[in-house]
């Protein structure tokens, strides 16, 4: 099978579980108003919204770093010689994956030290079940630059790294910002 058919397959699945996120953290960001603003606050709101943003970052940050959108220095990169820029890389992607997957590895220990845990103002709910994230965030984003990294090397060995933030902004229409462009 293709690289470039399961990362963009992992992508979509990404980008599902990110928007499905999205729209019940929002839903419930509105409700929780809604009901404060009625007087009959919900005593489970704050904290199911707290772990919902959480769940929201560590899956949103997989799917930035399959799209290369994470913070970076591309012209400082780019400055080095391709063969420094290749070391470098290599550096980099080794210290993330490795960070990642400590991550992961002390996620799962996190879960074995919580079993029997409940949320508190939803005790029918492990917190085991709301840590997952964790274990399971860290793997996806391993999963994400591991997908990624021949279009790293292949731009490393090559004529360089592009900002992926100015793709971005040009992809929505914003005017060209480099040298001798209009401002």
């Amino acid at each position: 099978m293709n690289l470039a058919v399961v990362r963009d397959a992992y992508q979509r699945f990404l980008e599902a579980i990110v928007l499905a996120l999205m729209v019940l953290l929002t839903l419930l960001v509105i409700a929780g108003a809604a009901f404060r603003y009625a007087g009959t606050a919900l005593s489970w709101y704050d904290e199911t919204a707290s772990i919902g943003l959480v769940w929201l970052t560590y899956y949103g940050s997989a799917l930035a770093a399959l799209r290369g959108a994470h913070i970076g220095v591309p012209g400082l990169v780019n400055a080095m010689p391709p063969r420094l820029r290749l070391a470098a890389v290599m550096i980099a992607e080794t210290v993330v994956i490795l960070f990642f997957a400590l991550l992961a590895i002390y996620g799962i220990k996190v879960l074995i030290v919580l079993q029997g845990e409940h949320m508190i103002t939803l005790p029918k709910v492990p917190t085991q079940l709301t840590q997952s994230v964790i274990p399971i965030g860290a793997v996806l984003f391993i999963l994400a630059e591991l997908l990624r990294l021949p279009d790293v090397l292949r731009a490393a060995r090559g004529a360089g790294f592009v900002d992926a933030e100015t793709i971005e902004a040009r992809a929505h229409g914003a005017p060209d910002q480099s040298a001798g462009a209009p401002r």
